[in-house]
């Protein structure tokens, strides 16, 4: 209930003050149409009055059409008032927020909130769970029986670490998954690779330091450099049909305290790192006393041949391993994990409380059982066998319906998107706003870049469509790319 202020007892009357009160809050729109009041009970024993003084207000709006009242559906506001509610104020955009005298980062971190709009669940959308992709009855049955009874029922605060069950889970399956060497008292569970990336940010970089970051790169991960006070803390860093360029690297920032890469599926082209790559990013690292955090957002969904092992079972010391649930299972689950070398798991955990204090419990411990009664790895099956048949769907649809000199496709055997090539002239942000009026969903590929080196293409999520639905798709994408060539 908004505030009634003080009833002036001495001024007699106090249902008529009541009753004006509650018109008062319908006129501002404190209380809206539909909305329901307090029981006069409850209502009276918070003004401290006679539960008579309350029905009798309650009475006269009733009367006046003010509120309306159903037997067992209580006291609401009406839903046909003469008078709406006000207007809400305008949102500020960041030119108003400039001259407010907001800081410069408040503006820095509105644009990246633009930028970060989610899509709607339409093709060409990323990780939209649906059908065959998504977790089915099992996840709801270990959910019911693990949130109201079991270990994940609401508790008091927990370890910033995350629970034992899902990081001991954790550990075990990244060890056989992806040669990571680790135990759980090493693994930190997250709300994902978002987060992962930000407390190593917060936890390896000093107010001087700097990084490399692959160009182009997951704008995730540019968007947490660029918000950083230290203008010069990113260091782009090119990548060829090799991965990450070690050795520009080392002549643009020998240095750096730490390198941000994707070496199992670089993101967004898709090429891994290379053995030799590999053995000069970790031989730099140890030299320098820096850090290498590895990205390992989607190594479950390679459809020729074994994912390649992780960077980390490489170098355990000196690399910091993030890995999501989102692109395998669902994003609204909101759970990733970081592994860090022993002697970084407190800083990681202290960076965590002041975030968030810990991740909720309930979804960890329906997590943890989904891993060790083995449904995560059948899941894994289910899911890559899927996507690869839409994989090779799209492709085919869209090497037919697109001139090559229009539009191509980056070669890849992994993940759950596609790269879009667009011919130079091409604007891919127009591209991407015309092709939302036709109900499509794809991101632009230009912001990934550093200045001076974007190439126009799409990033096209190809998870949780049927076959139909993104020929159809694919066909008004056609239109749209061939109507802004002309």
């Amino acid at each position: 209930m908004p505030s009634f202020g003080t009833l002036d007892r001495e001024a007699g009357n106090l249902s008529r003050q009541v009753a004006e009160a509650l018109r008062e809050a319908v006129r501002k729109g404190d209380l809206r149409p539909a909305d329901a009041l307090p029981s006069t009970r409850a209502l009276a024993a918070s003004l401290q009055v006679a539960r008579g003084t309350v029905v009798e207000a309650y009475e006269q709006l009733i009367a006046e059409g003010f509120l309306e009242s159903k037997a067992g559906a209580g006291t609401r506001v009406a839903l046909a008032l003469g008078e709406p509610p006000p207007a809400r104020e305008p949102r500020v955009d960041s030119g108003q927020a400039a001259q407010a005298g907001l800081p410069e980062r408040a503006e820095a971190f509105a644009r990246i909130g633009r930028e970060f709009k989610p899509l709607p669940p339409v093709p060409f959308a990323i990780s939209v769970p649906t059908g065959m992709t998504a977790p089915g009855d099992v996840w709801r049955r270990l959910g019911n029986r693990l949130r109201a009874r079991g270990p994940g029922s609401p508790t008091g605060y927990a370890d910033p670490q995350g629970a034992l069950a899902l990081r001991e889970a954790i550990a075990d399956y990244v060890r056989k998954s992806r040669s990571v060497r680790c135990e759980a008292d090493q693994v930190i569970v997250t709300s994902g690779t978002q987060q992962g990336l930000f407390l190593a940010s917060q936890v390896l970089l000093g107010p001087r330091d700097q990084a490399w970051v692959e160009n182009p790169a997951y704008r995730g991960v540019t968007a947490i450099l660029e918000s950083l006070p230290h203008r010069d803390a990113m260091v782009r860093v090119s990548v060829d049909a090799e991965g990450l360029d070690v050795e520009a690297g080392i002549r643009l920032a020998p240095k750096a305290r730490a390198a941000f890469v994707t070496p199992s599926h670089q993101y967004p082209l898709g090429m891994p790192l290379s053995m030799a790559r590999r053995a000069a990013l970790l031989a730099w690292a140890r030299a320098a006393h820096a850090w290498v955090v590895e990205d390992d957002y989607d190594s479950e969904l390679r459809y020729e041949g074994y994912p390649f092992p992780a960077l980390q079972g490489l170098a355990p010391d000196r690399v910091v391993y993030l890995g999501t649930f989102s692109k395998i299972l669902f994003p609204s689950l909101r759970l990733g994990y970081v592994v860090v070398p022993p002697g970084l798991v407190d800083a990681f955990c202290g960076a965590r409380v002041l975030m968030d204090r810990h991740p909720p419990t309930a979804d960890q411990h329906v997590l943890a059982a989904f891993m060790t009664e083995g449904h995560l790895e059948r899941h894994v099956r289910k899911v890559r066998n899927v996507y690869a048949e839409q994989r090779l769907s799209l492709i085919a649809t869209l090497e037919a319906l697109l001139p090559r000199e229009l539009a191509w496709i980056e070669p890849g055997d992994q993940g759950m998107h596609l790269v879009l090539w667009l011919a130079a002239r091409l604007d891919d942000h127009r591209i991407v706003r015309l092709a939302a009026h036709e109900g499509i969903a794809v991101r632009a590929a230009s912001p990934m870049f550093a200045a001076g080196t974007a190439r126009p293409g799409l990033i096209l999520g190809f998870g949780g469509f049927s076959s139909a639905q993104m020929k159809a798709a694919a066909q008004r994408l056609a239109a749209v790319i061939a109507a802004a060539a002309k």
